[in-house]
């Protein structure tokens, strides 16, 4: 399955290319299954955003990480690394072709006791967890975002960090609706108001970054009620 928005960048691609191919590679057996995705044309994050997240983690060491959207257990195994001898990392999936592909990534990376794989609807799994979680990384249905986001407010503990994936919808976020194809209305629609809700919440704090597809982090200053 090709991931078509890691193929239309939208900064210079010169740049792109540059942040993809020449920062330092993953080491041992995830960097293998990094690769063979990405031959294989597997929709996995982008390599920048895999340098980005092994940095961004490394400084805030959390324990706790729960993931919206598993896909073949890659980014789920990264974050595995990051949380420490005693900390977890809970994923969420609906689909069954990539529930199995992560859980055999699992099993070949011996992450079986460090990752939850909860097999399901986000919108049903996500109201019974507790939390609270550090970091949440929510790449699944762009649509859903904005659906999903209070129960991520919920979790996530006071001074977390979500991030947020793919939210530029190849570029086009601010372009017109009309001149979006009909097909990827609702998602233009839903994104733009996903991000109109947090880049404007009182109790929020987020910054944009022009990796891959555009990611969003946001931060949670206070306990939010409503």
């Amino acid at each position: 399955m090709r991931n078509e928005m890691m193929h239309r960048p939208v900064v210079k691609k010169e740049l792109v290319d540059f942040m993809r191919n020449k920062q330092k590679k993953i080491q041992g057996e995830l960097g293998v299954i990094e690769e063979e995705a990405h031959a294989a044309g597997v929709p996995i994050i982008p390599h920048e955003t895999v340098v980005f997240l092994q940095f961004f983690l490394d400084q805030i060491k959390p324990k706790n990480i729960l993931e919206i959207g598993t896909a073949i257990g890659f980014s789920s195994s990264l974050m595995a690394q990051y949380v420490g001898d005693d900390g977890h990392v809970t994923t969420i999936d609906r689909f069954d072709v990539m529930i199995k592909k992560a859980k055999v990534t699992y099993e070949r990376l011996g992450l079986t006791d460090k990752v939850t794989l909860l097999e399901g609807q986000a919108a049903e799994v996500l109201p019974t967890l507790t939390g609270p979680y550090d970091f949440i990384f929510m790449d699944s249905a762009k649509s859903k975002y904005i659906e999903f986001l209070p129960e991520c407010l919920r979790l996530l503990r006071v001074g977390g960090v979500l991030m947020v994936d793919d939210v530029f919808q190849a570029g086009t976020i601010l372009d017109p609706i009309e001149e979006i194809p009909r097909s990827q209305r609702t998602i233009h629609r839903k994104l733009n108001q996903f991000l109109d809700t947090v880049m404007t919440h009182p109790d929020l704090t987020s910054t944009l970054l022009p990796l891959g597809d555009g990611v969003i982090m946001i931060t949670k200053e206070k306990e939010i009620t409503e």
